[in-house]
């Protein structure tokens, strides 16, 4: 129940190579992973989503799911849009090995899966890190890829201003809070999208040439993050064609065509075009969840 020993147990680079090695074997669509794409039952009368996330991983012996609440939430509202548990399993009795805090996991499984799209695809002298958003995933971004690389600066923007300057003030080193989404952006090397939008506030006109997107908002088929031209003008990249095709406004509205998944460009079968503007379009995976989840197990059981 207590957040922090969770992200202090999810070391990043450990976190980054089991995520890796596991997005790179589900790209090959073997057998040995089990992922239905997520269920999702609209609650309508509130304005929310449940979502079920469960995953069999054959070779490691991983049995997990994850249960996410997602909301609109009005502008100013004190409470979380997204609020998420993960049960771990022992999957020779299945019995429940662990119930374990959703919404850590997911920032930061999330943001290494965002770092291993940059390691990849963004400009080889990367300088200008920009964060839209200053919820959770905001800051396990700004965690996560400040740990993983180096910039000279950091900018971030909100909805709120308050909240804005309240990350900046929390964060671990400077960071200049934007007045506007196209201030922010302008200019920048890296862009993370971290927004409970469901209408576009990212536009192509703004992003300079050779940038590297990582969108992970906009998790409903008519939800988005980013406009039409950056959307057709970028080379897309998905951690799933499936779930991309099933859950993301931004390729299904915009009509993108999908390049490659995170797990074929890890594989080699697909190139990483870093010389271009590039967006990886990140929907989550039960998949991830479940080696974040067992890693998180593992080291809390090694220290008993």
């Amino acid at each position: 129940s207590d957040r922090t020993p969770i992200a202090q147990l999810l070391d990043v680079a450990e976190l980054i190579s089991r995520l890796e090695a596991v997005m790179g074997e589900f790209s090959q669509r073997g057998a040995g992973l089990v992922q239905p794409v997520r269920s999702v039952v609209p609650l309508q009368k509130h304005g929310g989503f449940l979502g079920l996330m469960p995953a069999y991983l054959a070779h490691e012996d991983i049995l997990c799911t994850k249960m996410v609440a997602f909301y609109q939430r009005e502008q100013g509202s004190s409470l979380p849009t997204t609020q998420a548990t993960v049960l771990l399993f022992d999957p020779v009795s299945g019995v429940v090995s662990a119930v374990m805090d959703g919404e850590v996991i997911t920032a930061r499984r999330t943001a290494a899966v965002s770092a291993i799209s940059a390691k990849l695809l963004m400009p080889r002298h990367a300088e200008i890190l920009c964060l839209l958003g200053s919820g959770h995933q905001a800051v396990s971004h700004y965690e996560v890829f400040t740990q993983a690389f180096t910039f000279k600066e950091v900018r971030v923007w909100s909805r709120s201003k308050e909240r804005a300057e309240e990350f900046a003030r929390a964060a671990g080193g400077p960071v200049t809070v934007c007045p506007s989404v196209k201030e922010a952006v302008e200019g920048a090397d890296v862009i993370v999208t971290a927004t409970n939008a469901s209408e576009p506030l990212l536009f192509g006109k703004w992003v300079k040439s050779g940038a590297h997107v990582a969108a992970v908002g906009a998790c409903r088929p008519d939800w988005r993050e980013l406009d039409d031209d950056l959307m057709r003008d970028a080379v897309v990249y998905v951690d799933s064609r499936e779930g991309a095709a099933a859950e993301s406004g931004d390729v299904i509205l915009s009509g993108a065509e999908v390049f490659a998944e995170l797990g074929e460009m890890i594989n080699g079968s697909m190139p990483a075009q870093r010389d271009k503007t590039t967006v990886f379009k990140s929907l989550g995976m039960g998949i991830q969840d479940a080696v974040s989840a067992k890693l998180v197990y593992d080291k809390w059981k090694s220290q008993q």
